[in-house]
């Protein structure tokens, strides 16, 4: 069924836009009519953007076709998958609990997939081939969890376990992003004054200097050397920096050297204890929720190495993959990897021997997301007096250049 976008005036006269679906424009209209809306403007949305791709895009449209290729959010994800299972909880049939869904969401895009999928489902799909037609919103692992919870007919208790499993990934990541946002921003605040220091004031004091005919220490010498190489070769920096950043880019962007930069974050001083705890809990969180939602152990790791987010573990994840299939089990390949603390090898070791794995990994992930926060509470605690005290020296190196050449024409 075609979806049509719209605007129109409310009886209050109130401006209004959205989307509807309907068999056509004159079926849309008379739904709107219905609403007591008077319609103003009406086109189909995919005919619409079909056009836009032979013609070209539009200037005033850049920004409106970017937004809607963006992915949703992992806690607005969450957020609507914990409503969907609600109302599946409640007794409410597919379809209508997709369009109570679809009448309550802000977000645009997400309000068009939704659209997408109720015409889908009403069509005889399933709901996991709807969902997988827009990967955007739901990745591999979100797709195959539903295709699990429909062929067990618990797609409600499926859908709160992905819910879960959401919020918790939200709470890792924005742990692990505050852990490095404080020290980014004191840096950056530091640089800033020491270029401002650089660039305007010690050229202004040193200008004095050399006009009085002093003889400079070596240490203004280098503070006057190091502001005029800022003053005249800044450009070089820049581009230098921008260089770097693309070359980085493009490196990792192949396979080898992907490898090799993940395996240097887990070995980082201070923030490789960070990552690699947080890709420990990563993989036991995501392990266990693939297989208490019904999925096969192959099948879960298949999942899991495209989802923990770094080259080192996905090779790991695969070679246990590789391994299970020659006959092995789980835990052998952990222990060997290197990767992953001798202590979970032995865990999870236990947990097959007991039948009980999905119950061992879920205790191994809230062990680590609590480690993980002792983490980030040390790694704060000992990175901020360490930026203070660099800034501090570089600051005070800066004060004593200036200030000596002064001391030592006054005589003091």
């Amino acid at each position: 069924m075609p979806i049509f976008e719209y605007r129109a005036l409310t009886t209050a006269g109130k401006p209004r836009k959205g989307l509807i679906d309907a068999d056509t424009a004159r079926d849309a209209r008379g739904k709107l009519r219905h609403e007591h809306v008077h319609v103003t403007e009406m086109w189909e949305v995919e005919t619409r953007e079909r056009t836009e791709k032979k013609a070209g895009p539009k200037p005033g449209l850049k920004i409106e076709l970017k937004l809607k290729r963006r992915r949703i959010n992992t806690r607005d994800l969450a957020a609507f998958t914990r409503q969907f299972s609600t109302l599946l909880k409640s007794g409410i049939q597919l379809a209508e609990a997709l369009k109570a869904l679809v009448e309550q969401t802000t977000d645009r895009g997400l309000e068009q997939v939704l659209r997408n999928i109720k015409e889908e489902i009403t069509s005889g799909n399933n709901l996991a081939e709807a969902m997988a037609k827009h990967p955007r919103y739901f990745g591999d692992l979100y797709v195959n969890m539903v295709r699990a919870g429909e062929a067990s007919g618990n797609l409600d208790v499926v859908l709160t376990r992905v819910a879960d499993y959401l919020q918790k990934q939200a709470s890792l990541k924005s742990k692990v992003v505050s852990a490095i946002t404080y020290p980014c921003i004191m840096v950056t605040v530091g640089l800033c004054v020491v270029i401002f220091l650089m660039s305007y004031v010690v050229p202004q004091i040193t200008q004095v200097l050399l006009e009085r005919g002093q003889k400079l220490p070596l240490m203004t010498e280098v503070l006057v050397a190091i502001s005029n190489f800022l003053q005249g070769f800044w450009w070089v920096l820049l581009i230098g920096a921008v260089g770097v950043f693309f070359l980085g880019k493009a490196l990792l962007a192949t396979e080898a050297a992907r490898l090799r930069f993940d395996t240097m974050l887990l070995r980082m001083p201070l923030f490789g204890n960070l990552f690699s705890k947080q890709a420990i809990s990563r993989f036991t969180l995501t392990f266990s929720t693939l297989l208490r939602s019904g999925l096969p152990a192959l099948d879960a790791l298949k999942i899991v190495s495209l989802v923990v987010n770094n080259a080192r573990l996905t090779q790991v994840i695969n070679d246990i993959h590789a391994r299970i299939i020659e006959g092995a089990d789980i835990a052998t390949p952990i222990k060997k990897s290197k990767v992953f603390p001798p202590m979970i090898g032995y865990m999870i070791a236990v947990g097959e021997q007991s039948g009980q794995l999905e119950d061992v990994l879920d205790r191994i992930s809230e062990s680590y997301e609590e480690e993980l926060d002792h983490a980030v509470q040390r790694l704060t605690s000992m990175i901020e007096p360490i930026i203070i005290i660099l800034l501090a020296g570089v600051v005070l190196f800066i004060i004593a250049s200036v200030m000596l050449p002064l001391l030592n024409f006054q005589g003091i």
